[in-house]
């Protein structure tokens, strides 16, 4: 027998035997069954596309794969709370069959014995869908979305769930139904919302990739405050389905440490599905390349025309602009891009969640996050009228940015004016509103944007940089990224050590 698929069969044999005692007998541990030490550690770290390669070449057994992520979850949820559900069994039982998969020299997918954790705002059949809302507390998906079943076929192993507030609609992650997601870099701090917990997820090494879903920055937002990649494709590139309660700028997209993962698992979740009428597009183009990518109009905007954005993050993108100008000589700065389109998504997003809660506003409220209560009953107070005009403002966005993307190809800004402030407190000190004024202008346009990791403060903490290219063209987005992330450099690992508690 060749030396190497004898090595391989005795790491299966090892896991499987690790994972029938954990499974069957009752006196097992998780402790038992995981991997030691330093292998535990280098598997814990190692990105979705390395760790698909190593069990592709047989050096590393799925079943060894999940039972490391499974520790570290088991280490790290006590402090960091970022699951709602944790599909230990399911999860084992597709990395076995994931192994035989192997053993048998079957065709493999791209993420073949990958763990990946899911948001409570995407369906996974027969897990928990509470969308981190009590008025959904009982509910049990019957069917995977899309997206799920995507990541199934590509090989991706589902882990669990993990935190969202209710219905994506708070910059941090807290709800009723689950309490308060922290941070990896700093436990007293939030890692934003909503796909906070899915970014905690990633950041604090348990799952190399997760899926989230961005309303007006949720991807994006986490991201920039734990150091990772994140993508919102365009609209409808992704399908949504069931319906989001916030169906016209609600987007499924990849959260992951490195540009490389989430253009990965975008390919793999992109793509038309019949239940969601807004998905029927095309294929991803190829990504031009590096020469092309190269002769971009590029345009830095600090601000867009009216942000405020805190010095530490200010001096942190600063930097990183310095350092791209090499890379795009047509990089230009601009102080305007659009209006602040914050009434335009208010009532879009909120005015979605009012129709999800219907009668329950009045008949339930105690049900309702207070925070989400009181916008709902915002919203509820304006009239037909102004609700249809800032409907018709939101086609106005989209011209405006239609132009702008005439003139440049890919636009660079902040994308949160902050970094991660107290997990308890909705806003950050020193701003009266929720901070994703660089995020939420690209929700109301549909146009693919996302952040990536760009430095830290003086305090440690992540700051992240968003790009933005015009619409459809995840191609260019994507080039850019990754050269954009090879000259930063700035790809992250979080400095805690989050021990079981």
């Amino acid at each position: 027998m060749d030396p190497d698929r004898r090595s391989f069969l005795k790491t299966i044999g090892n896991a499987a035997a690790a994972t029938v005692a954990a499974t069957t007998a009752p006196t097992a541990t998780a402790a038992q069954t995981r991997p030691a030490g330093a292998r535990l550690r280098e598997l814990n770290r190692l990105d979705a596309t390395e760790l698909a390669s190593r069990i592709a070449r047989r050096e590393v057994s799925p079943l060894e794969v999940v039972d490391a992520a499974l520790a570290r979850l088991d280490d790290t949820e006590p402090a960091l709370n970022a699951f709602t559900a944790v599909d230990a069994d399911g999860a084992r039982l597709a990395a076995r069959a994931a192994e035989m998969a192997v053993m048998r020299g079957d065709a493999l997918g791209p993420l073949h014995g990958v763990p990946v954790s899911v948001k409570d705002l995407i369906d996974v059949a027969g897990l928990p869908a509470r969308y981190g809302s009590l008025t959904m507390k009982d509910n049990v998906a019957r069917a995977d979305a899309p997206s799920v079943e995507r990541l199934r076929r590509a090989g991706a192993i589902i882990l669990g769930k993990t935190a969202t507030p209710e219905f994506g609609s708070q910059p941090i992650t807290k709800s009723l139904v689950h309490g308060t997601t922290r941070n990896p870099w700093n436990l007293a701090l939030t890692p934003g919302g909503s796909s906070g917990g899915a970014a905690a997820s990633v950041a604090a090494g348990v799952t190399p990739i997760a899926l989230g879903t961005d309303g007006g920055g949720s991807i994006r937002a986490p991201c920039a405050l734990t150091g990772l990649a994140g993508i919102k494709a365009n609209f409808g590139r992704v399908p949504v389905w069931p319906v989001s309660a916030t169906q016209m700028v609600a987007h499924v997209g990849p959260i992951a440490r490195s540009v490389a993962d989430a253009a990965l698992v975008l390919g793999v979740v992109a793509g038309p599905d019949r239940r969601d009428p807004f998905s029927l597009m095309g294929p991803i183009d190829r990504e031009p390349d590096r020469q092309v990518v190269g002769a971009l109009r590029v345009a830095f905007s600090p601000t867009m025309g009216y942000a405020k954005v805190d010095a530490p993050v200010e001096r942190v993108v600063a930097a990183a602009i310095d350092r791209l100008r090499p890379i795009f000589p047509s990089l230009d700065s601009v102080s305007e891009v659009c209006p602040d389109p914050s009434d335009i998504h208010f009532a879009v997003f909120f005015g979605g969640i009012s129709a999800q809660l219907g009668d329950l506003v009045t008949t339930s409220p105690d049900l309702i996050y207070p925070p989400l209560l009181a916008a709902i009953k915002r919203f509820r107070a304006m009239s037909a009228d102004t609700y249809v005009r800032l409907l018709r403002r939101q086609f106005e966005l989209r011209e405006t940015l239609r132009r702008f993307f005439e003139r440049y190809d890919l636009l660079l800004t902040p994308t949160l004016p902050c970094v991660a402030w107290d997990a308890e407190r909705t806003l950050p000190p020193g701003h009266q509103n929720v901070p994703l004024e660089f995020t939420r202008p690209f929700n109301n346009t549909g146009q693919p944007a996302a952040s990536i990791p760009c430095g830290l403060t003086e305090d440690n903490l992540p700051v992240g940089l968003q790009v933005v290219a015009p619409l459809g063209d995840e191609a260019r987005l994507i080039a850019a990224l990754r050269i954009i992330e090879a000259a930063l450099g700035a790809r992250m690992t979080s400095p805690i050590e989050i021990a079981k508690r």
